[in-house]
Parts: structure tokens; C-alpha cells; sequence
């Protein structure tokens, strides 16, 4: 593939079927949850976060297994900064997105030590595969206890979905299937094309894991926080980008380290990472007063999202 346009076309179609994939997984995952009792703002919180996390799970396994690893580590770190500078800043636009900080502090908690956590690896260079299991089994520690949690009676929303039928059931896990189907050739698709044109045009793969990959695979959780906004659940939206951001720091980095270490660019330490950091502590005096958003609240998340993308030019 030498073609800049087949090598466009390629990250288009490609996104077309992480969106797309990403979507099925979503739905069927979170109505199989549901249909076994958990809440709402757990779904929202885990399974839906888990879920639009997976294009950038299969972004960074394709890219790392292929050897690029800047374009998997520039991802992640760009996927975090967008969904809160980006999506939480134009939908903080939009309406007033309102949740209560005490509700997502332990995310938030868990983001800021996984952020610091890879800060030290960037400095030393590498994230070894210890690493990976450590970040690998605290995700999954984490998503344990808040079933369990959730499973114990305490519901944020109090609502319970009826039990599926087997019927039901046969279909969604179909639907599901499907969707990490699509997602793998999507991801297949999107790196190659990505890879053909940082080298047709002369840039980076760490700024094209940074900008296109990132805002790529922000697609789904745009998505999500678009149907969030429009059924007024917008203490969901944050949750959804919060556990979003944590699973694509404990999920994506730790199963990606895992399956293959990597190295790590140094230079990430110097503006990357610490952007990455500040934009997840910005969160909290957001929320720290009365839990809501509020118009100038997007407008700075936005220039300051746009400012971050004119450095990397």
C-alpha cells in the first residue's frame, strides 16, 4: 500500500469498523450486564468504558505486535487527553453534565496513580511485563468489586433490567462476537493505512498514534456521550470517559505489556505524559463544588485541547 489515497481509505474504512464493531460489543455487553442486575452507572462505568476502550485495546495489540510501539503508546496517551478535553469540553458545551465527584473518586484515584506509574516507566524506558500484570490485575480487581458492589445492593440508580432469555442471550453474545470481529480487521486495517501515511507525509508515528489514532478511537466514546446527552444521563457520560481513561491506561497498557513489553519514548515525560496527568486533576475542582459543568468549563477544555494539538505540529 504506496498510495496516499488507498492508504486514506484504509484508515477510514478502518474506523468505520472500529466504530461499528465497538457499537455491537457495547450494546450486547451492556444488555447481558444489565440483564444479570447490575445498574446503570455500573454498565456505564465499566462494561460501556470497557467497551469503546476496545478499539485502543486493539490499536495498541496490533501496532506493538507489528513493532510499532509509538503509535500504541501515543494512542493511549492521546485517547485520555481527548476524551476529556474534547468530548467532555464540547459536551460540557452543549448541557451541563452533572455528577458528584465522591461518585468517581476511586476512578479518578486509579487514573492519577496509573499516570504517575507510567511516568516512572517513561523515564526509565521501558514498561516491562511485570508492569503489565500489576496494571492487568488491578483493572480486573477493580471491575470484580464493583459488580460485587453492585451485585450487594448498592445501585446508584436503583433500576434493574427483566432476565434475558436464552434466546436472548444466544443473540447477544453473537452480537458481541461480531463486534471483536470487526474490531480486529478494523484495527488491522487502521494501522497499516496509519503506518503508510506518517511515511508518505514525513511525520512521526508517535504524533500519528497522538492525534489520528487518538482521536480515532475517541470515536466510541463520542458515540456513547452524544446517546448519554440525548437521555439526559450525563453523570454517565463522565463516568463513561473517566472509566474509559482508566481502562485504557490498566487494560490496554497492561494486557498490551503483558503479551510484549515495550519501550518507551523518554520524550513523552516532557510534555505528553504531564498533559496527559493535568487533564485527569482538572477534573476534580470541576466537580469539586457543586458536581456540574458549566459552559466555560468546555470552552477551556477545548482551547486548551487545541493548544496541546498546535504543539504537535
Amino acid at each position: 500500500m504506496t498510495s496516499p489515497i488507498l492508504a486514506s481509505c484504509s484508515v477510514i474504512l478502518g474506523l468505520f469498523l472500529l466504530i461499528g464493531g465497538g457499537e455491537l460489543l457495547v450494546q450486547g455487553a451492556s444488555r447481558l450486564a444489565k440483564g444479570f442486575g447490575v445498574s446503570a452507572f455500573v454498565v456505564g462505568l465499566t462494561v460501556v468504558a470497557f467497551g469503546t476502550s476496545v478499539p485502543e485495546l486493539f490499536i495498541s495489540l496490533t501496532a506493538s505486535l507489528q513493532g510499532h510501539a509509538d503509535i500504541m503508546i501515543g494512542n493511549v496517551i492521546g485517547s485520555n487527553i481527548a476524551n476529556v478535553g474534547l468530548i467532555l469540553g464540547c459536551c460540557s458545551l452543549v448541557a451541563p453534565l452533572r455528577l458528584q465527584l465522591r461518585d468517581v473518586w476511586n476512578e479518578l484515584l486509579i487514573v492519577v496513580g496509573a499516570s504517575v506509574f507510567l511516568m516512572f516507566c517513561s523515564g526509565y524506558g521501558f514498561f516491562p511485563r511485570i508492569v503489565g500484570i500489576f496494571f492487568t490485575l488491578a483493572i480486573l480487581s477493580h471491575t470484580a468489586f464493583t459488580y460485587l458492589n453492585a451485585k450487594n445492593g448498592r445501585k446508584l440508580d436503583g433500576k434493574d433490567t427483566p432476565s434475558l432469555t436464552r434466546g436472548d442471550t444466544v443473540l447477544l453474545v453473537a452480537r458481541i462476537i461480531i463486534g471483536l470481529g470487526l474490531l480486529a480487521l478494523g484495527s488491522h486495517m487502521f494501522i497499516n493505512g496509519a503506518i503508510t501515511l506518517a511515511r508518505i507525509i514525513g511525520v512521526s508515528e508517535l504524533i500519528i498514534g497522538l492525534t489520528l489514532a487518538a482521536v480515532g478511537t475517541s470515536l466510541p466514546e463520542l458515540a456513547s456521550s452524544i446517546a448519554a446527552l440525548r437521555h439526559r444521563e450525563t453523570g454517565m457520560l463522565i463516568g463513561n470517559v473517566i472509566g474509559s481513561n482508566m481502562f485504557n491506561l490498566l487494560m490496554v497498557l497492561g494486557i498490551t505489556g503483558v503479551i510484549k513489553p515495550f519501550t518507551i519514548d523518554p520524550s513523552l515525560l516532557t510534555r505528553d505524559l504531564p498533559i496527559m496527568l493535568f487533564f485527569t486533576l482538572i477534573l476534580i475542582p470541576m466537580l469539586l463544588r457543586d458536581g456540574t459543568t458549566r459552559k466555560w468549563h468546555g470552552i477551556i477544555l477545548l482551547c486548551m485541547y487545541t493548544g496541546y494539538c498546535v504543539s504537535l505540529l
